[in-house]
């Protein structure tokens, strides 16, 4: 089994995890989630395990933060990938059960929709890690009121893709607001209070969250249904994101 190079990155901003996935032998990676405003750090984190970036990928198009792929392609010369369904801009677009060679790692795309149409999560099977975007976070899940969201499809997408993983396998979401970094198959099943619940019911919880307005959403989706801004697109970048102003 090849060796894995692994790290967990976080914004404070979004809460979002942002993870690099490296091989040891070939020193070819994989970056999970990158946020814009943090794609200086991951440059920086890249260069220092001494690996070369082969793919900037999404979980979904995310409405809380705006993506680095498009930066992160820029000054390294990665492709930038993201689902087909998502309907949003990349190099490559990855469909349900795919398979994702990084060196001689290989990462397996699995269709999570529920949170979004085009949500994906990311299988290492060789290392039993999932990374799961929104669709399965640390004792909750994504929101189901916006953007496609659809609580009857999250519900069968985590129980019919996710909950059929090893119970060992570890779960790495896109966010936590908790400081909580990780979680398994077998605590979720055990412990999600969402998810463990029968499925009319989960509707009804998610249904009845009463959670604000996304106070990104307006910049972020428009950024990354074109797969993120770099810095060419205009020197006012981080304060047309920090001002909620979406790309012209």
């Amino acid at each position: 089994m090849s060796g894995l190079v692994f790290r967990q990155l976080f914004d404070t901003t979004s809460s979002t995890y942002t993870y690099i996935v490296g091989c040891s032998a070939t020193r070819l990676a994989a970056i999970i989630d990158p946020v814009y405003e943090k794609v200086s750090r991951d440059v920086k984190m890249i260069d220092e395990l001494d690996l070369k970036l082969k793919y900037a990928m999404n979980t979904h198009c995310h409405a809380d933060h705006v993506t680095g792929t498009a930066a992160l392609r820029s000054k390294t010369g990665c492709q930038t990938i993201i689902s087909k369904a998502s309907a949003a801009k990349a190099d490559l677009f990855l469909e349900d059960n795919e398979k994702l060679k990084i060196g001689d790692l290989e990462l397996e795309a699995r269709s999570t929709p529920g949170h979004t149409d085009g949500c994906m999560t990311f299988v290492l099977h060789s290392h039993k890690l999932c990374f799961t975007g929104d669709a399965l976070m640390i004792r909750a899940c994504g929101r189901t009121d916006f953007q496609q969201g659809n609580p009857r499809n999250l519900y069968n997408s985590v129980h019919s893709r996710l909950f059929s993983l090893p119970e060992e396998y570890s779960v790495y979401p896109a966010h936590d607001y908790q400081g909580r970094t990780q979680s398994s198959i077998r605590e979720e099943k055990m412990y999600n209070p969402r998810l463990t619940k029968p499925m009319e019911e989960f509707v009804q919880i998610m249904e009845n969250l009463g959670l604000k307005y996304p106070g990104k959403i307006d910049v972020s989706v428009p950024w990354n249904m074109r797969c993120g801004p770099t810095e060419a697109d205009d020197k006012d970048i981080l304060a047309d994101i920090a001002a909620n102003k979406p790309p012209a």
